[in-house]
């Protein structure tokens, strides 16, 4: 088999682990490493078997119960298909697997999805899915077109099915009120006039590429997200994704050997929502971002730029790395080098395309390259699950995965014109929507390197803090900022009291509420716009008590007074509702120990405590707001 061939079967970008099969029969022999162990073996190069057998040893470990200390919430996934789909469970909770999530699956009967939908008493509703997958076959989509049809016929088949699929979207948001993921249909058929078949109006090859271009504009208008498999069979070929003798046996759509790529596409997806796509490339340099060794070869010896293949394979990489830094990825290197060397290129260089201002962090040294890792971690103040390490070496790449195993590190071949390539392939920073937040991260980071240049050269914090010339915009929630404001429910785990995660419908049912509040905080200062910083919502629990429902906030404002202006404001909100006490609560997760005694700090009384967690009470009779050097604006 071919590395194409490969590429298309299994996925290649993960790191072989050659006792895999024996640390699988192992599993569950150390109950307290079990998960760990069960996520580390997820991350092979698994093929369909593979697959089902770490899944059935999995499902056998945790027969009883989930594991009960996860970072995220379970999943709940139901699949809508009118197909057999029952080959795609192992690898859909697999790649959730591989992503610290845990995800539960059921599927309607055969051809019973619209029954199911629509029964209250069904397997489906008493399976109260946290997600909804619906997985239409392109064969049964385009039953009722031929090539007899006209322009106009086609048309009014296309009108009914767009119909019938916004109906479903309406009826699972009606009885689940969660989030939809839709896959859109693959290009299975038989062309009947050729290379032309766009001019046959009853052509169902036609119909079904039309149909997927209506379902992107439906699913923007709907907030539906969308499984996108016929861009991946336009990558890997429809043979790798689809068996016709399969189909005519069984009704599977999907080819086995697929399964491990199109679940890892559904476990992207649930991890977006999650929270729980990487946030940071970090680049190595030599024969990374360029061919060569600077340190000996120089500006003139290091291979990049336009005419020779392979100044343009490295040019390739840089420049999808800075569109993803221009969509909202942070951007890092990480090189054994001397700085000053290392940096000249950016500086300097006329062919390359990364520019320092680029990158929000900039380590080089002869430091072990684990230990320069866990510097830009804290730097940025990020969690290190959420970096991905591009390195040439395999020496760096095995250092960094043992010692840090929650890095992701991808394998790279040996031609670099195919480093962009994996990175795109692995999906590590699968996005659902763009938002004018992402588009200003790189320069927010580097205004924090202004502030924290400033924290150093003043005498004291309070000099400091005067300085900053701090401006805090309050305002509701509203439809402007809902994008920012789910992005942020769901991606937050450090600085976040209870790791509460809400979708679009979740907080515009806030919006409704005239018991609720929800507030978004947006910190303004001498070096820029920090963005919006931190999500409240606030809910009357009877006649007196406000609950803090959500309170989070990104590490990057903390000692800033950010935390006790934003208690008067909640204090402020809550005594307009009518309360006389708030009460906060603490649900720990095994990312937010950094607040555990946050409400301790802000003078709140304990009331009850339960697994390091618990409440606390704040009497609003007597609490007086604090003064800081932070200006209010409510906007």
């Amino acid at each position: 088999m071919g590395e194409k061939a490969e590429r298309m079967t299994r996925l290649y970008w993960q790191p072989e682990i050659k006792d895999w099969k024996a640390r699988t029969r192992a599993l569950g022999k150390n109950p307290s490493s079990t998960w760990d162990e069960a996520v580390a073996l997820a991350n092979a190069p698994l093929d369909f078997v593979q697959t089902n057998q770490l899944d059935e040893m999995l499902r056998r470990v945790f027969r009883e119960a989930f594991p009960s200390d996860l970072a995220t919430k379970p999943i709940r996934l139901a699949i809508l298909s009118s197909c057999t789909v029952a080959h795609l469970h192992a690898a859909i909770r697999m790649a959730g697997v591989r992503r610290g999530i845990w995800i539960e699956t059921y599927e309607t009967d055969y051809g019973q999805y619209l029954q199911e939908l629509s029964d209250v008493n069904s397997g489906l509703h008493a399976f109260k899915p946290t997600t909804v997958l619906v997985a239409l076959d392109a064969y049964h989509l385009a039953a009722g077109v031929d090539a007899t049809f006209n322009k106009e016929d086609s048309e009014s088949v296309a009108a009914a099915l767009r119909e019938q699929i916004r109906d479903i979207w309406r009826q699972v948001r009606q009885h689940f009120g969660c989030p939809i993921v839709h896959q859109t249909a693959l290009p299975v058929h038989h062309a009947v006039l050729g290379n032309n078949e766009h001019r046959l109006a009853g052509s169902k090859v036609r119909f079904i590429a039309e149909l997927n271009h209506d379902l992107r504009a439906m699913a923007d208008e709907a907030s539906v997200d969308l499984l996108a498999v016929d861009r991946q069979v336009c990558r890997d070929g429809l043979a790798r994704w689809h068996d016709i003798g399969l189909w005519h046996r069984s009704k599977q759509e999907i080819s086995p050997v697929a399964a491990p790529m199109y679940g890892d596409l559904v476990g992207r997806l649930i991890a977006s929502k999650q929270g729980r796509s990487s946030k940071c490339l970090i680049l190595d340099l030599d024969n990374t971002v360029w061919g060569g060794v600077i340190g000996d070869d120089g500006m003139e010896g290091i291979i990049i730029g336009q005419g020779s293949g392979a100044g343009e394979a490295y040019l390739s990489l840089q420049s999808y790395a800075r569109e993803l830094s221009r969509r909202g990825v942070i951007l890092a290197v990480c090189s054994k080098n001397d700085e000053a060397v290392a940096l000249e290129p950016f500086e300097k260089h006329p062919e390359m395309i990364l520019r320092r201002d680029n990158l929000s962090s900039f380590v080089a040294n002869w430091t072990d390259k684990a230990a320069n890792i866990r510097s830009i971690a804290e730097e940025l103040n990020i969690g290190l699950d959420s970096l991905v390490f591009l390195d040439d070496n395999p020496f760096e790449r095995n250092l960094v995965r043992q010692e840090l195993p929650m890095v992701a590190v991808p394998e790279v071949p040996d031609d670099s014109a195919y480093y962009a390539q994996v990175l795109e392939d692995a999906g590590y920073f699968e996005g659902l929507t763009i938002t004018e937040e992402d588009k200003i991260r790189t320069q927010q980071y580097q205004s924090n390197r202004a502030r924290e240049a400033l924290k150093a050269s003043a005498t004291d914090l309070d000099s400091y803090l005067r300085s900053m010339e701090m401006t805090l915009v309050c305002r509701p929630f509203d439809r402007i900022g809902l994008q920012r404001t789910v992005q942020l429910i769901n991606k937050t785990n450090q600085f976040n009291l209870t790791t509460r995660r809400y979708t679009e419908e979740d907080v515009l049912e806030v919006m409704k509420d005239t018991k609720s509040f929800g507030l978004q905080l947006r910190l303004i200062d001498r070096f820029g716009d920090n963005g919006i910083i931190a999500i409240i919502i606030g809910k009357m629990n009877g006649s007196s008590d406000l609950d803090i429902d959500t309170w989070l906030m990104s590490c990057r404002v903390l000692g800033r007074q950010v935390e006790v202006t934003t208690l008067n404001l909640i204090a402020a909100e809550a005594k307009r509702l009518g309360a006389k006490r708030l009460i906060g609560c603490y649900i720990p997760t095994k990312k937010n120990g950094m607040v555990k005694d946050h409400y301790a700090k802000l003078g709140f009384t304990a009331l009850e405590s339960a697994a390091g967690g618990g409440k606390a009470c704040l009497d609003l009779s007597t609490f007086k707001p604090a003064e800081t050097f932070i200006t209010i604006n409510m906007g």
